[in-house]
């Protein structure tokens, strides 16, 4: 009965997808990218992989930021949450990561989907991946507020509160909020987080990340932990 609702649910998130009609072919470079190194040096097997958007691309500290855990990045800038989704087969599940951090959704909402599609989108997600690696912990950093799109303030909080609500719902699935510490008491974006641009972040805007995301995998990360056991380890 398990099984039958699973396959139900990607059935309608699948005909979801694609009645929005989202050209996931324009990221197959960055995809056959990915592959091709891959293939020149294999990832670690059941690391803690960050996949999402720009903000993931971008996030260049990761190995020093969680020095106790095997990483990889598969972020690829300017994608969509259902872009993640649609490459699930080739950039999530060869590693049988031990645990999966997950951004995007700003892009979603700046291209004009709606905090209800966001949600939907995530839920594909989990379920697309969930599909071979039924265990697998999955945390959703939840979309930041910036300085480049103030004006999508009210749907970014909403997206937010669907998907923590979702995430609420189900088994080894976290919503991690960073979105309290990155604003004032007026509610704005801290300018002194981001780059030039308003949109992405600096090394400090990380590090509130990172306060986020390390105590998750504390709990939820153990297989990615101890980066090489030496040959001479007892057994």
């Amino acid at each position: 009965m398990k099984r039958l609702a699973l396959v139900l649910t990607l059935l309608f998130l699948a005909f979801g997808a694609a009645a929005k009609d989202n050209d996931h072919a324009k990221w197959e470079p960055d995809i056959q990218a990915f592959e091709a190194t891959d293939k020149a040096t294999p990832p670690p097997q059941h690391a803690v992989l960050f996949i999402g958007s720009s903000s993931i691309r971008l996030w260049s500290t990761l190995e020093s930021d969680f020095p106790a855990y095997k990483v990889i990045n598969r972020g690829f800038g300017g994608s969509d949450l259902d872009d993640a989704t649609a490459f699930a087969d080739r950039i999530v599940k060869p590693y049988h990561p031990a645990a999966i951090v997950v951004y995007a959704g700003d892009n979603d909402l700046q291209n004009g989907d709606t905090p209800e599609q966001v949600r939907d989108d995530f839920v594909a997600f989990v379920a697309r991946v969930r599909a071979y690696q039924p265990d697998v912990p999955i945390a959703f950093i939840s979309i930041k507020p910036s300085l480049a799109r103030l004006n999508l303030l009210p749907n970014i909080d909403r997206a937010n509160q669907l998907v923590r609500d979702q995430a609420m719902k189900d088994k080894g699935v976290a919503f991690l909020d960073v979105a309290p510490a990155m604003v004032d008491a007026n509610g704005k974006p801290k300018p002194d987080l981001f780059i030039e641009d308003g949109l992405h972040m600096n090394p400090k805007g990380y590090a509130l990340w990172v306060a986020q995301v390390r105590p998750w995998l504390a709990d939820h990360a153990m297989a990615a932990q101890v980066k090489q056991i030496p040959n001479d380890a007892p057994k």
